[in-house]
């Protein structure tokens, strides 16, 4: 279980593939700051832009994940040498400064948006259709590893559009300085909207069995 509240970025330095077919994983290389990695044990979870992996061996600041075909094919910016949000799992002792995060990607988000609006940033990212039900003003979604708050959502017939406001300490402390329009990014969506539409489903099926 993870807050999206980043702890660090690091970069993937090398990636090796597991096997010469597509039904392999990878083996990420991934360089951290100074440190970081002092408190970690060898199979301890580390989000990588809000994926979340095991550590499988650790040499000095760099560790390694191995990734399944099927994460790969779940997530974006994994597959190559790129900078990337770290975060450790929560402790039972630790703060929630963010909202509950699970490390498990729902989808990939497109940057259809991303330029200086005084002080602040706004951030655009069109979303899959799917994850649209999921989205509300003001809820909360995890963007690559990060919680952030919604700022507006506008449905669309293959999706909806939602805007984000990122503070500077958000990009200084992030990977999210280096967006891009047509970036893509790893979506989550809250745990409590999940609950939500469970309940509701399970309402609907009983209520049509009466």
């Amino acid at each position: 279980m993870f807050t999206g509240i980043i702890t660090g970025v690091g970069r993937i330095i090398a990636v090796h593939d597991l096997g010469r077919s597509l039904d392999h994983g990878k083996r990420l290389h991934i360089e951290t700051p100074a440190g970081y990695l002092d408190d970690i044990q060898l199979g301890d979870s580390i989000a990588l832009n809000g994926a979340c992996m095991t550590a499988t061996s650790l040499h000095g600041n760099v560790f390694t994940v191995d990734i399944s075909a099927e994460s790969l094919n779940k997530t974006s910016g994994l597959d190559q040498t790129s900078s990337v949000n770290l975060e450790k799992a929560l402790r039972a002792n630790d703060r929630l400064g963010g909202h509950i995060v699970s490390g498990h990607v729902d989808g990939i988000g497109q940057v259809t948006q991303f330029e200086k609006i005084s002080e602040s940033w706004l951030l655009k990212i069109k979303t899959p259709l799917s994850l649209a039900k999921f989205l509300a003003y003001k809820g909360s979604i995890t963007i690559n590893g990060v919680s952030l708050t919604v700022n507006t959502v506008n449905d669309h017939k293959d999706g909806c559009e939602i805007s984000i406001n990122l503070i500077p300490h958000t990009l200084d402390n992030t990977m999210f300085g280096q967006l891009k329009a047509l970036d893509q990014v790893n979506l989550e969506i809250d745990t409590v909207a999940r609950y939500v539409e469970r309940m509701l489903q399970f309402d609907a099926a009983a209520h049509s069995k009466k």
